[in-house]
C-alpha cells in the first residue's frame, strides 16, 4: 500500500448525503477480485446523469471526494474503497461515514476525514474553483482562502496510512518477532514441528489403550 502524508489537489464538491456502497460500485462489478479497472465503474448510476461531476473536466482525476453525512453505508463490499482508489481518491471528506467503510478506506490507503457539517460546507463552496489539502502531519485541511480545519484519526490508523501498512505490511514489519517466536517454539516443542524422535513415540503410543 502506498503511504499517504497529505493529499492536494482538486477536489469533487458533492456534497451528496447517504451515498451507500452500491452507489460507490453496483454490484454487478463484484464479479472481480482484481482492484484494477474498478474505476470505470465507480458512481456509475451517478455518471449515467447528463452533466455530472464526476465526469466534469474540471474534476478530471481530482484526489479528494467531499461528499455528506453516511458516506459508505450499506453493504460492506472493500469493492466500493477499491473503485475509489483506482479512479484516483485518496481522500474522502464527511461528516461522517460508515464504520465499516471507513475500516475499508483506510487499508486500501484512502484517508477518511471527518469535519462538522459547517466545515464541509465551507469546502464545497471553495472546492468549486480552488485545490484542497488534506495533511496527516499537522491533521488539518486547508485550502488557499486560509481555511484551516482540524480532525481527529485513530492513532494506529494515522500510522497505517503514512507508513503504507496494511494487514500484510502490518505483519511482515513483525518478521523478526515472529521468526524468533516460531525459532523458541520449535526449540521448545519439536513436536509441533514433527521434529526427528517424536514420530516414534506418536506411532509406538497410538495403538495403548
Amino acid at each position: 500500500m502506498q503511504a499517504v502524508t497529505s493529499v492536494s489537489g482538486r477536489a469533487y464538491p458533492w456534497g451528496a448525503k447517504n451515498v451507500d456502497t452500491d452507489v460507490i460500485i453496483p454490484a454487478h462489478w463484484l464479479k472481480t477480485i482484481s482492484r484494477v479497472g474498478l474505476g470505470r465503474g465507480a458512481f456509475e448510476t451517478v455518471r449515467a446523469q447528463p452533466g455530472n461531476l464526476f465526469d466534469d473536466p474540471r474534476y478530471a482525476g481530482a484526489p479528494i471526494l467531499i461528499a455528506g453525512d453516511n458516506f459508505g453505508c450499506g453493504s460492506s463490499r472493500e469493492h466500493a474503497a477499491w473503485a475509489l482508489a483506482d479512479m484516483g481518491v485518496t481522500a474522502v471528506i464527511a461528516p461522517s461515514f460508515s464504520d465499516i467503510f471507513s475500516g475499508n478506506a483506510v487499508k486500501n490507503g484512502i484517508v477518511p476525514v471527518v469535519l462538522p457539517q459547517e466545515a464541509i460546507d465551507r469546502l464545497l463552496e471553495t472546492a468549486v474553483d480552488q485545490d484542497v489539502t488534506v495533511d496527516l502531519e499537522t491533521m488539518t485541511v486547508t485550502t488557499p482562502y486560509q481555511d484551516r480545519f482540524s480532525f481527529d484519526l485513530d492513532p494506529f490508523r494515522r500510522r497505517c496510512l503514512m507508513e503504507g501498512l496494511d494487514e500484510i505490511g502490518l505483519t511482515l514489519a513483525r518478521d523478526t518477532q515472529i521468526s524468533n517466536f516460531e525459532g523458541a517454539a520449535a526449540s521448545t516443542r519439536p513436536w509441533v514441528e514433527g521434529k526427528r524422535g517424536y514420530e516414534g513415540i506418536a506411532v509406538a503410543g497410538a495403538g495403548r489403550t
